[in-house]
């Protein structure tokens, strides 16, 4: 999927939701264009929805109708807890496990990798980087692929609570549920939820 000028969008959806917006640069330059903004037009409700949808949707690399997929699902089967739900089907795409374990430094080098057949899930090569991770799923990194370089040599990444992970043998497993904390993501999934339920 092509994304555009990061910059340009993290800017404007007001976020470092990009690996290489996340910088003190970045920030010392958000912070600075804030502070000098004259006065601007303020956003709507639907406004604020919209930023928020954006938000998650660009931090997962997903396009509109890929992202749409994922809220319908659950919307549609009216789960008790949608955010939690919403949250755990993004967090277990093998692409982005790839990248919360730190064997890619971006989440769009981690599909590469996955849809380059590097990645391996329960023994088996997969190209597909959308597959859902299940509770006892093992990934890693298929025998011949190590030395590629796309893969990180510097790997300091701590693995979420949800996967285990051993940096030598390059083998992580899921060991229970990606949990959705509001203060540690960028967006906020309720406010999501509001904008496609109109």
């Amino acid at each position: 999927m092509h994304i555009g000028p990061k910059y340009k969008i993290a800017r404007r959806v007001g976020a470092p939701i990009f690996e290489k917006t996340q910088t003190q640069k970045f920030a010392l330059r958000a912070e600075r264009k804030s502070k000098t903004a004259k006065f601007g037009k303020q956003k709507s409700e639907y406004g604020l929805q919209l930023n928020e949808k954006q938000k998650a949707r660009f931090t997962y690399g997903l396009s509109e109708k890929q992202f749409f997929n994922y809220v319908k699902e659950v919307l549609h089967k009216k789960t008790a807890h949608p955010t939690q739900t919403i949250f755990e089907n993004l967090e277990r795409r093998v692409d982005n496990a790839v990248y919360r374990l730190g064997i890619a430094p971006t989440r769009r080098a981690a599909r590469q990798m996955v849809s380059h057949g590097h990645i391996t899930v329960n023994g088996k090569k997969i190209t597909i980087p959308s597959q859902r991770l299940s509770m006892g799923d093992t990934v890693s990194v298929r025998e011949g692929s190590t030395q590629n370089g796309l893969f990180r040599r510097d790997n300091t990444a701590t693995a979420p609570s949800w996967l285990s992970f051993d940096k030598q043998k390059n083998v992580a497993k899921v060991q229970g549920l990606p949990q959705f904390v509001s203060t540690e993501n960028m967006f906020d999934l309720n406010a999501i939820i509001e904008f496609y339920s109109r």
